[in-house]
């Protein structure tokens, strides 16, 4: 008789008897489990099993920890058992919730779908936001957003979680009809690790059973006694930011945008579509260089300029400039000069929302962010983190890593919520990736789409003119690490995964000699068969 064949009748004992004894010995006691610490418990047996068996063992979910609850009444009858579970997903009177997210957004709702799919959403999950809209896409706030009122720039609800991905959008409704507490406005400023208590700005007491910390980053701010808080200085992270840049945009004539990264970059874009004067002011030699290639930044400033966009490299910001109303004047660089502006928008980076729970859980001090394991759990049992706040390990280049990008937001959220509801152990194996869209809004002369997946580490390869595609592989060992490819076709894009992917050794004479893009992707593609 096979192995399994054996096993998992044995298997199936283990666990009907674990929860029949385990609830009526708590009960007896008036100690009444909740739903999610069974299911864990069930869970981390049925893990265990699985790896110390090597077999894949399915564990059996009972009725009732599918009920909706948010009370507990005492009942000593093991054949009664269902009837200690009291619905209460309309009122939400019960201050303890079983499952609450704190943040409110791309993780946040990628795990509240993820909750709704497991059947675990309904009365018992709670989001608690700072900000007054249900979980949206926020890399649209500095791309569609921005566009011009007459090119038709994306609002609300049109960008709610979960388009991105195209998935369903989940407006407000969508929460209350899958109910799922939402608190809005009210950010969480306390955490008791120990009582397992959150505190909000109103004074809200909120007692969770598990806790997904998912509060992404701030804006990295000039500090106030240079200007940082000027009227007409802005930053962007959220609606509220986006609306009030959008009203200045309006009445703006000349544009300073400080930082030459992913913000600057689609801020200027953006408002190249306004018609305004802008400049790009910067300390690097050439924009993006966390990713870019000095040659490949060229082809990007090219075609900025060709759009009147100036740009001040290698320069240091002494001071923002007020007039007598106020208002932001100008930009004084260390060098005396002085840009004038009557719009400023910085973006200079972010760091990660860890407050207020850096008193209670273990923060990487190299990353930054909370940290966690492959599973995103943090140092304290039932208590995670996910998204640009989390510090996790990418496995496949064997380092700890903090990733700001909604690719990772989503994913970490699914990964972490169904390695809390299921018995899944397998860790969480990312593949960087990073994208921007930018010149998108109607009338533009030329539009620009580039997608990049894996480590940019090595040889860069640089193939194409630019006319519209071009392509950059990077190539350590002879192994391919890293590609980005701008005006791809669907195809082109898909491959690029793949490619980053298996790291398949190319030749790099036969890769230099490409003569187009698609020639040098047929290459790479045909070293992933070569490979294998």
């Amino acid at each position: 008789m096979p192995f399994r064949s054996v096993l998992e009748p044995i298997f199936f004992i283990i666990i009907f008897l674990y929860y029949t004894y385990y609830t009526q010995i708590m009960t007896f006691f008036s100690i009444i489990p909740s739903a999610a610490t069974v299911r864990r418990s069930m869970a981390s047996i049925c893990s265990s099993l699985s790896i110390k068996s090597g077999v894949s063992l399915w564990c059996p979910r009972s009725p009732s920890l599918d009920s909706h609850h948010s009370s507990v009444v005492a009942s000593r009858s093991f054949h009664q058992r269902r009837n200690y579970v009291v619905s209460a997903s309309s009122s939400f009177a019960n201050d303890n919730r079983e499952f609450v997210i704190v943040g409110g957004g791309n993780a946040a709702g990628y795990a509240a779908r993820t909750f709704v799919e497991h059947g675990m959403a309904d009365g018992k999950l709670c989001i608690v936001s700072k900000e007054a809209y249900a979980p949206y896409e926020r890399p649209a706030l500095t791309k569609g957003y921005l566009f011009p009122l007459d090119k038709k720039p994306a609002r609300l609800p049109g960008f709610h979680t979960c388009v991105g991905s195209g998935g369903e959008r989940q407006t407000p409704d969508w929460y209350k009809e899958k109910g799922i507490e939402m608190i809005y406005e009210d950010p969480v400023t306390a955490i008791d690790a120990e009582k397992r208590t959150l505190t909000t700005n109103s004074g809200k007491l909120l007692k969770f059973g598990s806790l997904i910390i998912a509060t992404g980053c701030t804006a990295s701010r000039f500090p106030e006694k240079i200007g940082g808080n000027l009227r007409g200085v802005h930053y962007i992270r959220d609606v509220a930011d986006a609306d009030s840049l959008v009203s200045s945009l309006a009445k703006a004539q000349k544009v300073v945008v400080v930082g030459g990264g992913y913000i600057g970059m689609e801020v200027a874009a953006a408002a190249v579509g306004w018609n305004l004067d802008t400049t790009v002011i910067f300390p690097e030699t050439h924009l993006l260089p966390r990713l870019f290639t000095p040659s490949l930044a060229q082809k990007y400033e090219e075609l900025y300029q060709e759009n009147g966009v100036k740009f001040i490299k290698g320069a240091s910001i002494k001071s923002l400039e007020a007039g007598p109303d106020g208002n932001v004047t100008g930009v004084k660089l260390e060098n005396g000069s002085t840009i004038e502006a009557d719009l400023v928008v910085i973006g200079i980076g972010a760091k990660p929302a860890v407050s207020p729970f850096d008193k209670a859980v273990s923060l990487n001090t190299t990353v930054g962010g909370i940290e966690v394991d492959g599973l995103f759990r943090s140092s304290l049992p039932g208590i995670f983190a996910v998204g640009d706040v989390a510090a996790f390990p990418l496995k496949m280049y064997n380092k700890i890593s903090r990733v700001e990008h909604v690719d990772h937001a989503r994913r970490s959220a699914q990964h972490c919520v169904k390695a809390l509801l299921t018995a899944q152990t397998h860790t969480y194996d990312y593949l960087p990736y990073f994208y921007s869209r930018v010149f998108e809004y109607e009338g533009s002369s030329r539009k620009v789409w580039w997608q990049f997946f894996g480590d940019n580490v090595g040889e860069a390869i640089q193939i194409g003119n630019f006319d519209p595609k071009i392509a950059t592989f990077w190539l350590d060992s002879g192994k391919l690490k890293g590609v980005l490819l701008e005006s791809g076709s669907p195809e082109e894009f898909q491959l690029l995964p793949k490619l980053a992917k298996s790291q398949p050794s190319i030749d790099k004479v036969k890769l230099q000699s490409a003569a187009s893009v698609e020639e040098a992707l047929e290459i790479a593609s045909a070293s992933i068969l070569e490979t294998a």
